[in-house]
């Protein structure tokens, strides 16, 4: 197996940040995607794991073995913190010109990273973003109640916010890391209503966005952790973001 310094010749373009919480039964499969798909890139991922119970981390020390600890960096916390504070963290140890943030339970296929690269060289974007709401995108393995519940929240999003993108819940995105650095020093949300505030603000400071079409697929394997919860957080974070941008 080729080092970092091998296969790419000393620092990465490209910081993945993936954040991960019981996460054992994907993660192995999302490392080697992401290898896969990105075969002349010069990338690292950083896998941001908030104390899983389920030897998530052991898994991921196995595959630092076999990538090698300067492709696949383990940089753990001690409990679940937040999707927002994951991704600060993740970002304090990227040393990538550009961040793409992804979800380790398979719903973000990286089959799709050679598309928001290819995108972001064309356009200069700051940010390229995937959305499942133009055509050639779309969501798999979801009911007919998520499909509406997803469709509405983001519809509600749209009507008030206008926030240049159609995608407003999605988590799967290309950042220039200036602009994410800056946008991210902005944000107060956690948890989902976190990509929300992300791409209204990147919007309102001017910042270029791009989309890519991309299918999103249930997690195959593990619990979803959206909840009731998550439902009336989304609601108080769109009402926050209405008052505040």
């Amino acid at each position: 197996m080729e080092t970092g310094a091998e296969a790419g010749g000393g620092r990465p373009e490209y910081s993945i940040i993936v954040p991960t919480y019981n996460e054992r039964l994907n993660v192995a499969l999302i490392v080697y995607l992401i290898f896969k798909h990105l075969p002349d890139s010069k990338f690292e991922i950083i896998i941001v794991d908030d104390g899983s119970p389920d030897g998530t981390q052991d898994v991921v020390k196995q595959l630092q073995q076999l990538y090698g600890e300067d492709r696949v960096l383990l940089r753990a916390r001690p409990r679940k913190l937040g999707l927002g504070t994951a991704y600060m963290h993740g970002l304090k140890h990227a040393s990538g010109e550009f961040v793409v943030i992804m979800d380790a339970d398979l719903s973000h296929h990286p089959k799709y990273l050679p598309s928001f690269i290819r995108k972001q060289k064309e356009t200069g974007a700051d940010i390229v973003t995937g959305t499942r709401y133009v055509s050639n995108g779309g969501v798999h393995g979801w009911n007919l109640m998520r499909k509406l519940t997803s469709r509405g929240a983001n519809v509600l999003a749209q009507t008030l916010l206008q926030p240049g993108a159609s995608d407003l819940t999605g988590s799967f995105r290309l950042y220039k890391r200036s602009a994410l650095e800056d946008v991210i020093s902005c944000c107060v949300s956690k948890g989902y209503v976190f990509q929300m505030e992300m791409i209204v603000r990147a919007t309102r400071k001017g910042y270029h966005i791009e989309e890519v079409p991309i299918t999103f697929v249930d997690r195959v394997f593990g619990i979803s952790k959206l909840g009731g919860s998550e439902i009336v957080g989304y609601l108080k974070g769109l009402v926050y973001l209405l008052l505040t941008t």
